[in-house]
């Protein structure tokens, strides 16, 4: 007797392996996964703009990667809610500090580093959490965080399909176009996701529809051997199935939920001449954790 339905995931055209160096973008998920590959030994750098949701950010966060500019004062914005804190409409509100000068140092040091690692890199991961946007009125751009600002200052959409489909076929073409013109600036292969985290802020059907959105927007730009999806999504909402297996606000996936995510993408996408060294790396992070904790 089945008691659950498996999501069958056939082997990814996008491996990745310990010699990779990985880029990871996108949303909480994507931040808790990232920590697991990193603790596992592998090569990442994760979010150096802080957790980004919608795919116009992650362009934007692509742009500035690519580009040659810097944040400067005409960026740094007050954080709201009366917080004394100051940060960025580019940034998740884990980069805001007391004082702009203070925010800049921060903001620009992580865009070097990740503007370095960017150019090196082979492997690009993209967790993708809602098709929701908000358009600051007065700049007319979409933000990555309304740094709890007055909701009067923004305005709230969603991305059709095809407007989601095109800002994440423009990051191909970016990095592509780098790849071409630039010297020593690594091709690249995506691998996307789609976050499982709902966002019942939009409502049960709201989030239904953001969600569908961003799988039918993957799923055009989808292209074996450059661009792949791993159902993330689809493995929590109809394998797992069960409210046993989200954390205590019963939106986020528990830990438990986490490692099961990360083994099957592990066992998805890494060669299995390198699941050894995987498993030793595992036990020598985990002895390391039990010696810390003693």
């Amino acid at each position: 007797m089945k008691l659950q339905t498996p999501v069958t995931d056939e082997r990814c055209s996008v491996s990745i392996s310990y010699d990779d160096r990985i880029m990871m973008l996108g949303s909480c998920f994507s931040d808790n996964i990232g920590r697991q590959l990193a603790d596992f030994g592998f090569d990442v750098c994760i979010n150096p703009f802080g957790t980004l949701y919608n795919p116009v950010s992650i362009l934007h966060s692509i742009e500035m990667l690519l580009g040659e500019g810097h944040f400067t004062e005409e960026d740094a914005v007050d954080v709201g809610a009366g917080s004394g804190l100051v940060c960025s409409f580019s940034h998740h509100t884990s980069f805001a500090c007391r004082e702009a000068g203070e925010f800049l140092d921060k903001s620009n040091t992580a865009l070097d580093k990740a503007r370095e690692y960017f150019r090196s890199c082979n492997k690009v991961i993209i967790t993708l959490g809602t098709s929701w946007c908000f358009r600051h009125n007065a700049s007319g751009r979409i933000v990555s965080n309304c740094l709890k600002r007055p909701a009067a200052e923004f305005t709230r959409e969603r991305l059709t399909v095809g407007e989601a489909a095109g800002y994440l076929a423009r990051i191909r073409q970016l990095c592509d176009k780098a790849a071409e013109e630039r010297g020593g600036f690594a091709e690249k292969q995506f691998i996307y996701t789609v976050s499982p985290i709902r966002h019942f802020k939009d409502g049960a059907h709201g989030n239904q529809l953001s969600k569908s959105t961003l799988l039918l927007a993957v799923d055009t730009i989808t292209d074996e051997g450059k661009i792949e999806y791993f159902p993330a999504y689809e493995i929590v909402m109809d394998e797992l199935r069960d409210y046993r297996f989200y954390a205590e606000d019963m939106f986020h996936p528990s830990l438990q939920t986490t490692d099961y995510i990360r083994e099957r993408f592990l066992t998805w996408a890494l060669p299995k001449s390198e699941h050894s060294r995987l498993e030793e790396n595992i036990r020598a992070f985990r002895r390391s954790q039990h010696i810390s904790k003693h």
